[in-house]
């Protein structure tokens, strides 16, 4: 095999673990997409916004002949354009696009934009990668940067890409691994020659700083219960138990673990079901009449849209209501879904005032949550402060029986989500089943969606918008159906 061709994102793959790149050339059919498509949009959003940073720009278009980007590049540098973005270059190979290229009359300057809030080590392989194909092309890259997101930034009037973007120069770092990056393409054009699938060991780069696309293939061997179905412990304990040879559920039943953990593992091989009757009762006391369940949707725009917002701030844009107002009473329900494109946040605070009473019991499913996103509202907003805080103070967890493992199941594999929760204890119920809903299935989607919302037609946000009633509204009816449940196990 000739040497691969490599990008910066195939490097920076390699770097992570060789055997992601051969399989992706050699099996990519083994592959289990684990692409957060919102985080993909954020970075393309923050991307597209960082051009303007330093004024007018000349983009490079992207064309699939990679050649013909390079031509324009070299004819855009020697035009003696300033700013260029898309700036692409080939050298023995190796391919890079640099997002941001400021071509001064000393030398370049990169500046590779990510849309996270802190630098990690794989930005500086990004960076020091085209530093490394620029310098062999005979540039002179007088400084390189990373340009982040500057999560303190609040938006006051007009977008200030100053403020919103925090520039560190890692010249030194880039220049410092030079010989590292000649050495690991070598070592993954060594790599690529192997017919047959090469051998790597489980561990962490199967998780960072990237999910692996290839970890359930590479662990295909393993029995269907094994030590990474375990939950809520890290996964570096987990890395540490595989290497000793424990794998299975059988082989961790003799391990120090803490007590949820043999419990999970316990309830499983004994099909066992764990409910704790007095704990629950106790618990149960917590309601009382009238009941309100509330469950909010939010989205993270990277890049603050409004007045006084930040960068990846929880912007509440829909809630649900199911309410109970005596013992026996029917089941109501009240919505509010934003219409796309305008600050939500005072619209819903109103609502919220207006379709929850003062002093009445709120019941939410991980109350932090709930709790997060009304103080922020409240702190927002002095005139409706006090009735949201004591929606606020009035909240009931219903999520405790099951963190708590009061009621636990295999089912509901060493997780007390929602999610898992619901289909355990009612089983089969289409009524209950995310994944028959038409548009929407879970909070990803809806935050992705609505975020891209005024982007489609008015036909077509209508359907979403359906959709996203729909699901919301199941989440607060599946609390609904949560709290019946424990009621019914007390009574048993």
């Amino acid at each position: 095999m000739n040497n691969v061709s490599l990008s910066k994102s195939r490097y920076c793959k390699a770097v992570q673990c060789n055997k992601m790149l051969w399989m992706d050339i050699n099996k990519k059919e083994e592959a289990i997409d684990k692409t957060n498509e919102g985080v993909l949009e954020n970075g393309t959003k923050v991307g597209e916004l960082a051009r303007g940073y330093f004024g007018e720009f000349t983009n490079i278009n992207y064309d699939k002949d990679l050649s013909k980007m390079t031509l324009e590049t070299e004819k855009t540098l020697e035009s003696g354009a300033n700013i260029i973005t898309e700036a692409s270059f080939n050298y023995n190979n190796n391919f890079c696009s640099v997002d941001i290229l400021k071509n001064d009359v000393d030398g370049l300057e990169i500046y590779e934009v990510k849309s996270s809030t802190e630098i990690k080590d794989i930005y500086l392989d990004d960076v020091s990668y085209q530093v490394y194909i620029l310098k062999n092309l005979g540039y002179n890259v007088k400084k390189a940067n990373i340009m982040y997101i500057n999560n303190k930034y609040i938006r006051k009037g007009n977008l200030d890409l100053k403020q919103l973007f925090t520039i560190k120069n890692v010249t030194d770092i880039a220049d410092s691994k030079q010989d590292e990056i000649k050495e690991k393409i070598s070592e993954i054009n060594e790599y690529m020659k192997a017919d047959s699938e090469p051998e790597e060991k489980i561990s962490m780069k199967c998780f960072e700083p990237y999910p692996c696309s290839y970890f359930e293939y590479c662990t295909r061997n393993l029995p269907e219960k094994n030590v990474f179905n375990l939950t809520k412990i890290h996964k570096k304990q987990k890395i540490d138990l595989y290497n000793k040879g424990i794998y299975s559920y059988e082989d961790l039943l003799n391990e120090k673990l803490g007590w949820k953990y043999h419990q999970q593992v316990e309830v499983d091989l004994n099909n066992k079901i764990v409910i704790n009757k007095e704990n629950i009762k106790e618990f149960m006391k917590n309601f009382t009449y009238p009941l309100y369940f509330l469950d909010f949707e939010t989205y993270m725009p990277p890049i603050p849209e409004y007045d006084n917002s930040w960068p990846f701030e929880q912007i509440p844009f829909q809630y649900s209501l199911h309410y109970i107002e005596k013992e026996g009473g029917k089941l109501k329900h009240k919505e509010y879904l934003a219409e796309a494109g305008i600050d939500p946040r005072r619209e819903v605070a109103e609502r919220l005032v207006k379709d929850i009473p003062k002093d009445v019991c709120v019941v939410a499913y991980n109350k932090m949550f709930e709790q997060g996103r009304i103080k922020e509202l409240a702190n927002q907003f002095e005139d409706l402060s006090e009735h949201l805080l004591n929606i606020h103070d009035n909240i009931v967890d219903l999520m405790i029986p099951f963190s708590k493992r009061w009621y636990y199941t295999k089912e509901m594999e060493g997780s007390h989500s929602i999610k898992y929760v619901l289909p355990a204890l009612f089983p089969n119920d289409p009524e209950l089943d995310y994944h028959k809903l038409p548009v929407v299935h879970n909070g990803a989607e809806a935050m992705s969606i609505f975020a891209n919302l005024k982007n489609y037609s008015k036909e077509e946000q209508e359907k979403i918008r359906k959709g996203l009633l729909k699901y919301c509204e199941l989440d607060t009816y599946a609390m609904v159906k949560i709290w019946e449940k424990l009621n019914e196990v007390i009574k048993e």
